[in-house]
């Protein structure tokens, strides 16, 4: 079995626009966005940090580091899927997030789950 069947971490995202929240004529705008993480590999892993890449709309970039995620660090046996929705701003109508969990197998073993970029966008704004 190669390593990368072994240490597996499905990572889905969706996104979403937060009106009520956000203030267009102040630049800002507010995203809620939903993760899914499924373990397709074989060995139980623990999440234990995140690093996320925000790109705004004029390529202002900020990058996010912090341990776990909403105040979790889950262990994901395989099969088993973790869920969890939190929120971004930006201040421009449109960007982008990626990034990946820091993740540590039951054997000791680190690795990544990369988080496959994602839009963020206000309704309208893209044709």
């Amino acid at each position: 079995m190669s390593e990368s069947e072994k240490y597996r971490i499905k990572v889905e995202a969706t996104a979403e626009f937060v009106p009520g929240q956000s203030d267009p004529d102040e630049n800002r705008y507010v995203f809620a966005y939903h993760i899914t993480l499924t373990n397709t590999g074989q060995v139980p892993a623990q999440l234990i940090s995140r690093h996320w890449i925000i790109t705004d709309g004029v390529g202002k970039v900020q990058e996010v580091r912090g341990l776990g995620v909403i105040g979790e660090q889950p262990m994901l046996a395989p099969g088993q899927q973790f869920s969890y929705s939190s929120g971004s701003v930006l201040e421009t109508p449109v960007g982008t997030m990626q990034g990946s969990y820091q993740m540590a197998a039951e054997d000791g073993h680190r690795f990544d789950a990369e988080i496959p970029p994602f839009m963020l966008a206000m309704p309208r704004v893209l044709h």
